[in-house]
């Protein structure tokens, strides 16, 4: 995921470390993000910046797998066949779970 960001690195730095990056912010977010630091929630500007870019990326990321697998059953969506026998394997397994009450 990071393998580009590695190859701007300065050279000798490694993988774990970081690099600092200047982002420009409008002042009604500076102080939203001030006021997170001063609730506590989160141990300084850093880390909220961090944490939302985190949040981003794994955002993109399973929206990617998201549109993939629909693409996918797009292409390849189930038969009519399909749909009885996994809804009778379904049944099935449920008929067969050794259901035991617990109120």
């Amino acid at each position: 995921m990071f393998e580009d960001a590695v190859e701007r690195h300065t050279p000798g730095y490694t993988t774990r470390m970081t690099v600092q990056i200047a982002v420009k912010l409008p002042d009604e977010l500076l102080e939203a993000v001030d006021r997170l630091v001063a609730s506590d929630r989160f141990a300084s500007r850093s880390e909220i910046v961090r944490a939302g870019l985190q949040r981003m990326v794994a955002e993109n990321a399973a929206q990617t797998i998201d549109r993939a697998f629909a693409e996918g059953f797009t292409r390849h969506p189930d038969s009519d066949e399909d749909i009885r026998r996994t809804t009778r394997l379904a049944i099935e397994s449920i008929e067969d779970e050794p259901w035991e009450k617990w109120w």
